[in-house]
C-alpha cells in the first residue's frame, strides 16, 4: 500500500487510489459535490485546539508532529478506521493547506509509514 498527499484542489490522478480528506473542516470554496472524496476522516484531524496552535507556522513543525502523533496514539479507532476503509489499495491523504510541506497530511503520511514498520 503506498500513501501519498495531495492538495484537495488539485485535480485528481487517474486511478490515484482511495482518497481521503483529514482535514476537520470542510476547504473553503470547494462544494462536496465538485470534489472526488472517497471519505472524510475528520476524527483523525488534528484536534482545534492543536490546529489553532500550530497556525501552519513552519516554526511549530516539529512541536506540533509531536504533538498530533500523540493524539493519533491516543485516537487508535480513527486510523484503524482508515486502513480498514481503503481495503489494501493505495490511500491519497487529500488536506486544503496551502504549504505542501507542513500540515497534517504530511505528518500523518509519517505517522503511518512508521506504525507500519512497526507492524
Amino acid at each position: 500500500m503506498d500513501i501519498e498527499t495531495k492538495r484537495i484542489y488539485d485535480s485528481p490522478a487517474d486511478g490515484g487510489g482511495f482518497r481521503v480528506l483529514v482535514d476537520r473542516l470542510w476547504p473553503r470554496g470547494l462544494r462536496k459535490d465538485d470534489v472526488k472524496v472517497d471519505l472524510w476522516l475528520k476524527d483523525i484531524a488534528p484536534s482545534d485546539g492543536l490546529r489553532k496552535w500550530f497556525g501552519h507556522d513552519p516554526a511549530r513543525w516539529s512541536g506540533f508532529r509531536k504533538r498530533y502523533f500523540a493524539e493519533l496514539e491516543a485516537n487508535g479507532e480513527a486510523v484503524k478506521q482508515l486502513i480498514a476503509a481503503a481495503g489494501g489499495r493505495d490511500i491519497v491523504l487529500l488536506y486544503g493547506a496551502k504549504d505542501t510541506e507542513h500540515n497534517q497530511a504530511v505528518a500523518l503520511k509519517e505517522y503511518l509509514r512508521r506504525a507500519g514498520a512497526r507492524a
